[in-house]
């Protein structure tokens, strides 16, 4: 395990466990109301389309595109040396829409950054017990 210097998630057992226990294992895993069928991230025990209760978790593909972006000048903590970097929005393949850190772009060239690029997760083990994902674009 290479240093990790960023800030380390706290997985909470009500809602977000189910994420970091995929996360560890390499594996999106996504929270999906079984009344309306609609995926919602970030995890969360109602359901922010129907408000039903009835929540499981499953596997995703991993893949997503770029649906928007903005380099990132300045940063604080762990990420003050990584400056400038790339953020974006993915929109996952199964719906709905994640924000995260993007590889595989130079964020001095952001004119070559296409939105609606193909997008594939990737995860650095943060600890024993944490990998915090990122996304790359593919061709």
């Amino acid at each position: 395990m290479a240093d990790y210097n960023k800030m380390i998630p706290t997985p909470d057992k009500f809602t977000s466990k189910p994420y970091w226990d995929g996360a560890k294992e390499g594996k999106l895993m996504l929270p999906r109301c079984t009344t309306c069928n609609k995926v919602h991230f970030y995890p969360r025990v109602i359901c922010p389309f129907c408000h039903s209760s009835d929540i499981e978790w499953f596997e995703a593909s991993g893949e997503g595109y770029i649906h928007t972006f903005a380099v990132q000048t300045r940063g604080s903590g762990g990420w003050q040396d990584d400056a400038p970097f790339v953020t974006a929005y993915i929109d996952l393949k199964e719906g709905d829409r994640l924000f995260t850190v993007l590889r595989g772009v130079d964020p001095d060239k952001p004119q070559e950054i296409q939105i609606g690029a193909k997008c594939q997760i990737e995860w650095d083990e943060a600890s024993d017990e944490i990998s915090v994902p990122y996304w790359r674009v593919v061709e």
